[in-house]
């Protein structure tokens, strides 16, 4: 692949990531305003001053702090299947052992065109790394120049190159998910301090307890403190389970490449 073809992918992927996080943030602040602080969750239609109704109502009373809230587990979730499609095809077609001893058997009959036409099959990133390997394959193998050491030497290293341009696509992402493991909760923190500030101004100013101020700041500050906690907890599952996921697709690649380097050498000694 060009590196041209590359700039325009990780262009194209900047603005996938900016305009999610943007409509997430757009759509967490519309479900806080029209559907939870909605009237109908309140006794008598008084948002401010009635009782809630439902959970809705409850966690509208969570404050200014709970629609970013909201779209930071959004922007979860969407990353969360961007990643589970992403990772689905780089696995490729068919399972990854039976596919790589194919690949095994097919260079040791010497059918180099028919390795590769499997690997167009599989399309994954074992495939291409594979398959970028190939196409130095037959010409390291009718190079009379190079002693069969640097031809094994030579085709490691494309094999390798190959391998450094599909990383990048594998770990896409993870570092939004690693983020939001980390200010999650450290947002719901925020609204946690904030609901707790309300709780103790409304016993500081008022003659007598004011039992709705004192009530509405410690909801405030239990919500927030319960959806970062929520949004901290699957961010970091999905992390460590994407992260478990490509370093064993990495060590797949590794050992193809393995696999493939030792069938070169072998057949060059034949």
């Amino acid at each position: 692949m060009s590196t041209k073809g590359n700039s325009w992918k990780d262009v194209l992927g900047s603005v996938f990531s900016t305009s999610v996080i943007f409509i997430c943030i757009v759509l967490g602040i519309l479900i806080y305003t029209y559907i939870m602080g909605n009237p109908n969750n309140f006794e008598g239609g008084n948002i401010e001053h009635g009782n809630t109704v439902n959970y809705l109502g409850i966690v509208y009373r969570g404050g200014f702090i709970v629609p970013l809230l909201m779209a930071v587990i959004l922007i979860l979730i969407t990353f969360t299947f961007e990643r589970i499609i992403s990772i689905s095809r780089a696995k490729g077609k068919g399972r990854l052992n039976v596919f790589v001893n194919k690949i095994r058997t097919l260079l040791n009959e010497d059918k180099i065109e028919e390795a590769s036409v499997a690997c167009d099959k599989q399309k994954g990133s074992i495939a291409n790394v594979i398959k970028s390997g190939l196409h130095r394959y037959r010409d390291l193998q009718t190079d009379k120049t190079l002693p069969n050491d640097q031809k094994v030497l030579a085709l490691q290293k494309d094999l390798e190159e190959a391998t450094a341009l599909e990383l990048p696509i594998l770990s896409k992402n993870l570092v939004v998910l690693s983020t939001i493991a980390s200010i999650s909760v450290l947002i719901g923190l925020i609204g946690t301090v904030l609901g707790m500030i309300r709780a103790f101004a409304a016993l500081a100013h008022s003659g007598s307890p004011d039992a709705l101020a004192l009530s509405t700041g410690i909801s405030e500050a239990l919500i927030n403190t319960a959806f970062g906690i929520a949004g901290s907890t699957l961010a970091l599952i999905a992390y460590n389970y994407f992260s478990s996921s490509i370093d064993a697709l990495t060590f797949k690649i590794d050992e193809a490449n393995f696999s493939v380097a030792q069938t070169f050498a072998s057949n060059l000694k034949k």
